[in-house]
């Protein structure tokens, strides 16, 4: 919790670490900033601040056209939070407001609407609609000055009910009409240079270590579903993939940064292909989610870096995130499938499914041809095509089964709690793949994985003890970020130019068959598939 005083101690030091934090209103201007604004500091006096840009907009403030503070990155705290508030915001940003309005996003979170209301109003200074409607906005200006699409088609892909609504919206917010903030950006540098495409910036705060999450996913990318190429200028990697979303699929690209580019740099580039231009706010929602830019690396490296077996690691490489998702039922049976084998074998098998069930693309762009198979496609899958011992194929089946009708959740919205126990309840699902799940799918920042070989390795590289339980010890003190402390180890446990894989080399232990189907190994109680279950799914 921060202040006022500290608030603007931030706002006169330009402290790009809080944007997304807090918006600073100045009420000689009428118009509201982020706090590493350029412009001349204003008068404490003049100032109030507010938690989202909606509530600045609900008080009547409109956006500064010189720092736009409608494009920073979001608060940490919608990555962290478990609590309602922090639920309904990771919904809002995935667009449910505007796919099932205000009463489907209180379904989902078990409340009634006037309750949601309440608490989000007390907390943000804006109920659900005015936070959809801030982020429409958003989306609307992104559409206006990277396309060419007539202001009519932006109106509704942008996610407003009328054109009306649409033009009252932006004159609000941006203190010009539609057409006006078109014309701020040159036509040559709309569209991206291609057509079809739209061109954005996805800002972040602080230090971004984005050869981590590059290796990451191109480790465990799916074939025909992901893939990481040669960017530009050289030097520079692409990470691509397709994505299933509410009205269509898109094409996703985004770029790490450069050998030239300081991990401070702010931002990272994305070229999205939609087949449904209603899609872009949950696309962008989903890729921030995927490379964690929401997060506060400072906050998170100063907690581990306090440790002194992790200080030279965070020096070494500030800005290790703990990447998310684009689809958690994707991840889901992308984690049961790991099970006991390598990161390559996972893959390969994943890609044999994705061949078999996934939905061919129209048409192929580069070396992405599908979209991953649905959990109902994948719960009716036939033996031959699953490659894998019989406990395990059952509780892929299960798993699928689950998510497909509905019986176990894993959207941002699900209280944690509950989906592990409905996890755990499954046949064949342990604590390991719950883990995973819980730091990957629900944006969990403070997992810990003591069974994980990865993570035992790492800590002998660390010279610490790597046995699960010296593990859980030492563990608590770097809670609450232990998710990116897990990260921080499978880093430390890669050898130097090691696998292709990033595989460690250790011993499996074999499930042992016990009555009634299931399979026990590894020591892992509840009498669940070993869950070094998938201590070989995550080496790297």
């Amino acid at each position: 919790m921060i202040d006022d005083e500290t608030r603007y101690r931030a706002v006169d030091s330009r402290d790009s670490r809080f944007d997304g934090v807090f918006f600073t209103a100045v009420r000689t201007t009428g118009i509201y900033c982020r706090p590493s604004c350029p412009a001349v500091t204003p008068k404490r006096v003049n100032c109030s601040f507010y938690p989202t840009a909606a509530a600045a907009q609900g008080a009547g403030y409109r956006a500064c056209r010189r720092c736009r503070p409608d494009s920073v990155p979001g608060s940490p705290e919608w990555n962290h939070r478990a609590d309602l508030v922090g639920r309904a915001m990771r919904l809002i940003g995935d667009g449910i407001v505007d796919r099932e309005g205000v009463a489907g996003l209180a379904g989902r979170l078990g409340y009634s609407a006037r309750q949601l209301q309440r608490q989000l109003t007390a907390e943000l200074g804006a109920g659900p609609l005015a936070l959809a409607r801030a982020q429409r906005a958003q989306a609307a200006r992104l559409l206006l000055q990277t396309t060419e699409l007539p202001v009519t088609e932006v109106a509704f892909a942008a996610g407003f009910a009328s054109v009306r609504q649409f033009n009252d919206t932006v004159r609000e917010v941006y203190d010009r009409t539609p057409s006006g903030l078109r014309t701020e950006v040159a036509a040559g540098r709309r569209g991206g240079g291609t057509p079809g495409t739209i061109s954005l910036r996805l800002a972040y705060r602080g230090a971004l270590d984005s050869d981590h999450l590059i290796d990451f996913l191109a480790l465990r990318a799916v074939p025909g579903v992901e893939e990481v190429v040669p960017g530009t200028p050289p030097g520079v990697r692409t990470y691509r993939r397709t994505l299933a979303l509410p009205y269509g699929h898109a094409i996703a690209e985004v770029d790490g940064l450069g050998p030239a580019d300081p991990p401070t740099r702010g931002w990272l580039d994305c070229r999205l292909v939609l087949t449904d231009l209603r899609d872009l706010t949950t696309a962008v929602h989903r890729l921030r989610a995927l490379f964690d830019l929401d997060a506060d690396p400072d906050t998170v490296d100063g907690q581990l870096g306090a440790d002194p077996a992790f200080a030279p690691l965070v020096v070494a490489r500030p800005g290790i995130r703990s990447p998310g998702h684009v689809d958690p039922h994707e991840l889901a049976v992308r984690a049961v499938l790991g099970q006991q084998i390598t990161v390559t074998a996972a893959r390969t098998l994943a890609g044999r499914l994705a061949e078999q069930y996934g939905v061919p693309l129209p048409e192929p762009s580069g070396g992405l041809r599908l979209l991953f198979p649905d959990a109902a496609a994948l719960a009716q899958a036939a033996p031959e095509h699953l490659a894998m011992p019989e406990s395990r194929r059952r509780a892929l089946r299960g798993l699928c089964a689950a998510l497909a009708e509905g019986a176990v959740r894993l959207d941002g919205g699900v209280d944690r709690e509950q989906a592990a126990a409905e996890l755990l309840a499954l046949p064949g699902i342990g604590p390991w793949t719950v883990g995973y799940l819980r730091m990957r799918a629900l944006a969990d920042p403070d997992v810990f994985l003591p069974t994980d070989a990865g993570v035992r390795h790492g800590l002998q590289r660390l010279g610490l003890p790597g046995d699960p339980k010296s593990a859980e010890r030492a563990a608590p003190a770097w809670a609450p970020w232990r998710s990116y402390a897990v990260h921080r180890l499978w880093v430390a446990a890669a050898p130097p130019g090691g696998a292709a894989d990033g595989a460690v080399p250790v011993p499996v232990p074999v499930p042992v068959p016990v009555p009634g189907g299931r399979a026990v190994g590894g020591g892992v109680p509840g009498g669940r598939t070993s869950n070094v279950d998938s201590t070989m799914e995550e080496k790297a």
